[in-house]
């Protein structure tokens, strides 16, 4: 298969390549330092600040990419700003603040050899990398890392030797081939199926990951004492013929071959498990031993699966079972060993303390064709009860208190239930919402929801069957009922009654599906006494107008069936990397309409349909719609202190069919600390709509983008990492084109908030200002200070109000 000799270099793919450097062989360019200070290691510490660190001479690797690599900084630069030092300055002044960052030769070389190690890496095996430090004023210096980066190798040919045939193991006729088909290599040579042409540029981490990839198809398929010193590299370098024709120019090329050697072949052995109690139950240590299968494989062995549960465990054993993807006897597979451990850990209520193949976590014993399995597991404490207290702001400044109560395994079979109550209020003046809302006086808000919700770890009625499950890594159903009330600017919500029925799915670690088959609300709310009357005065009491308004508010009965997309890779508290994405669509009105349609008034559609139970003394509206959301948000690390974070959201929202408006629960709403800062809640658009001549609130189409710096002031103070945030939140909800409010001469009044291809851009609202993130590992509160830079009221920045705003966690 491989017909040159290979004679080449030998790398094992587990150590990096390495080279040593020695302090005298670099070219140390110094001005007004002495030469010995180099060298000296008894010398007092350098007592030089680095102020500038540069890199020079890479052309094919970014500055970027080879700064992350440098451990020799400067002081913390000020949003990455060159020299722009302030903590420094600060330390300089008053002795508080950042300490000078000295020069540290030691540190240097370490980089320089950390900057020609990434090179060889990359396939620069002629790369070399010299470092000048210029004194340019007494006691300050910049060092210059500079990189003759020389030929970048290529690779042409991977070719491998010892891939075991798959077909005497069971596989599929294409067992063998399927092994070269997930190569990181994809390319095939015409000559011969079994090499791959890569004809790209040496990368030392591909081939690493590629030989992460044999070890791990090789467990998967039986040979469980594969390892990674089992699957070693021969790179050999093509004479000039072979170069020639690989037409790749002047840079040296390469031919790489992975040796493997594989071993034997093993299966699952017997499987025993154990679970012991919580630490909080006393028990007497007895224990329930439970054989729940025998095995026979195909050469007549015999293997047993053991569960022993501790008393006060309360957990049946069949749900443990149920969790392994593997049965004793069956051919080994790494990839079924752990998913039955992260199942058994994903149910919620054990923590796995050891798993392996002999029960006191020692080597195996590889010379058996079997390897027993050996799980100890401890569950978790049943019954928690758990407080909470919290701030709130939307018009006014509040607080509130809930209760939970959580049982993790109800009937011992992983199902979790949960009762929640939370209840706050909220303190309006005159002087906490926008001086063109007049209100009398001061008034509370107040707000009250109980809640209950029920989690099963596996999928119900329909999706029973096991085909689903090549799509996820687990499941789960959940079922919620809440009941709240709660009292609003312009409207109080009287009664809101949810039900719903979610199908959980977690693809991977990264993204998962959320299926809403059911998502029902009632929802009975009212005008306000002062909102009302405004109306009155505004249209009359039996006017058109007037009457269109409050159809929004009549006693409405809405349901969804709704599908979601999560993809995020990033700390859901700090933010500071990756990115999240989360697509949804929706189909709204289904429910009621099939009970209007069928059961309700069989000969007529009536729009509306009674209230079950007399939830409303009024029928109840509803109406069909499609709503679908995009939300999008990226984290990019500018310094090891400094975040750059983007967010972008558009949402629409369109009736159908009979139906003129969407309901008012499931409308678009702009403003708030976790919106668009700058509005009070509720309180942006629709359009150029002041908040005080909003007749029909909420919108049906909403744009927004939203942009944030945050720079590291302080680490470390009070146990919290202290930031300076700078942000800008710029967007807008406007009605949809089948929204209409006409007066009696047929103008449409809510002309001014609708969407318009021509001009929504001058109806972009944008608020900027800074912030304060007090940032505990657990816990990020934040503070902000904002303006309006583009009122639509009054134009761009002519009004300096400044908008104060605090909340839990990053606002995206």
């Amino acid at each position: 298969m491989f017909s040159v000799g290979l004679t080449g270099i030998l790398i094992c793919f587990f150590l990096l390549p390495t080279r040593t450097h020695t302090l005298a062989a670099q070219n140390f360019s110094t001005q007004n330092i002495p030469a010995q200070n180099l060298t000296a290691q008894d010398d007092p510490p350098d007592r030089s600040v680095v102020r500038t660190v540069r890199l020079s001479g890479n052309r094919q690797i970014t500055t970027r990419q080879l700064r992350k690599l440098v451990r020799t900084r400067t002081n913390r630069e000020f949003f990455g700003i060159s020299r722009l030092t302030p903590w420094y300055y600060l330390w300089q002044l008053t002795g508080l603040g950042e300490s000078p960052a000295y020069l540290d030769r030691e540190i240097v070389s370490e980089d320089m050899e950390r900057l020609q190690l990434f090179y060889e890496n990359k396939g620069f095996f002629e790369a070399t990398v010299d470092t000048s430090i210029i004194e340019y004023r007494p006691q300050r210096v910049e060092v210059s890392f500079v990189i003759n980066e020389g030929p970048r190798s290529r690779i042409y040919n991977v070719l491998y030797s010892g891939v075991p045939e798959f077909e005497e193991m069971n596989e599929p006729a294409d067992g063998y081939a399927d092994f070269f088909r997930q190569s990181l290599y994809r390319d095939r040579s015409p000559e011969n199926p079994d090499v791959r042409t890569a004809e790209e540029y040496y990368d030392a981490q591909k081939l690493r990951d590629e030989q992460t990839r044999i070890v791990e198809y090789l467990k998967n398929r039986g040979y469980a004492a594969v390892v990674r010193d089992s699957v070693k590299a021969r790179v050999k370098r093509r004479n000039a013929g072979q170069e020639q024709r690989a037409r790749t120019g002047a840079e040296p090329v390469y031919d790489v071959m992975m040796m493997i050697r594989p071993g034997k072949l093993y299966h699952f052995g017997d499987l025993e498990m154990s679970l012991s109690a919580p630490d909080e139950v006393v028990t007497q240590a007895e224990l329930s031993v439970v054989e729940t299968d025998s095995f026979t494989n195909q050469q007549g062995q015999s293997y047993r699966s053991v569960i022993r549960i501790e008393q006060g465990s309360a957990t049946d054993p069949g749900l443990l079972r149920n969790q392994i993807e593997f049965d004793p006897g069956q051919r080994f597979s790494q990839e079924a060993y752990l998913q039955s451990v992260n199942q058994l850990q994903n149910l919620g209520i054990l923590t796995v303390n050891r798993f392996g193949f002999t029960p006191d976590g020692s080597i195996p014993d590889y010379t058996r064709d079997d390897l027993p399995v050996y799980i100890a597991m401890q569950a978790n404490p049943k019954h928690s009860l758990q407080m909470e207290f919290f701030g709130m702001q939307r018009y006014g400044y509040g607080s509130g208190a809930g209760i939970n109560y959580n049982n993790i395994n109800v009937n011992g079979q992983a199902n979790r239930l949960t009762v929640g109550l939370n209840a706050s209020f909220e303190l309006i003046t005159p002087e906490t919402v926008p001086p063109s809302i007049q209100i009398e006086g001061s008034t509370i808000f107040r707000t009250f929801e109980v809640r209950t919700e029920y989690a099963v770890p596996r999928f119900v009625f329909p999706f029973f069957s096991d085909r689903f499950g090549q799509w996820y890594e687990n499941a789960r159903t959940r079922y919620s009922l809440s009941y709240s009330q709660s009292s609003q600017l312009f409207f109080n919500i009287n009664t809101d009654i949810r039900f719903g029925i979610r199908y959980e799915l977690a693809h991977s670690g990264r993204r998962s599906s959320l299926l809403d088959v059911i998502d029902m609300d009632v929802i009975d709310a009212t005008l306000t006494s002062a909102f009302r009357q405004n109306l009155i005065d505004e249209f009359g009491e039996n006017s058109v107008e007037f009457l269109r308004i409050e159809e929004d508010f009549r006693p409405q009965f809405s349901s969804i069936l709704r599908y979601t997309y999560r993809d995020q890779n990033t700390d859901l508290i700090k933010r500071n990397y990756g990115y999240t994405a989360e697509i949804s669509i929706a189909y709204g009105g289904t429910i009621p309409y099939l009970i209007d349609r069928l059961l309700s008034t069989p000969e007529t559609l009536e729009g509306n349909i009674p209230s079950p139970l007399g939830i409303s003394g009024n029928s109840l509206s509803y109406s069909q719609f499609l709503k679908a959301t995009l939300d999008a948000r990226r984290y990019f690390e500018i310094t090891p202190l400094t975040v750059l974070a983007y967010r972008g959201f558009a949402g629409i929202a369109q009736p159908l069919f009979r139906s003129d408006i969407i309901p008012l629960n499931r409308r678009f709403f702009a403003g708030g600390s976790s919106d668009i800062r700058g509005w009070f809640a509720f309180q942006l658009g629709p359009g150029t709509i002041a908040a005080e001549d909003i007749s029909v609130q909420g919108g049906e189409i909403k744009l927004a983008a939203y942009q944030e710096i945050r720079q590291v002031l302080f680490t470390d103070l009070i146990n919290a990492n202290w930031q300076l945030a700078w942000h800008v939140d710029a967007g807008n909800i406007w009605y949809g084109p089948r929204t209409t409010l006409l007066d009696e001469e047929g103008r449409d009044l809510l002309e001014d908030g609708r969407f318009r291809g021509d001009r929504f851009l001058k109806q972009i609202a944008v608020g900027s200002g800074f912030g304060i993130r007090a940032d505990w590992d657990f816990l990020i509160f934040r503070f902000d200070v904002t303006f309006r830079a583009h009122d639509l009221q009054r134009g761009w920045f002519e009004n300096r109000t400044p908008y104060i705003s605090f909340g839990i966690g990053h606002s995206f």
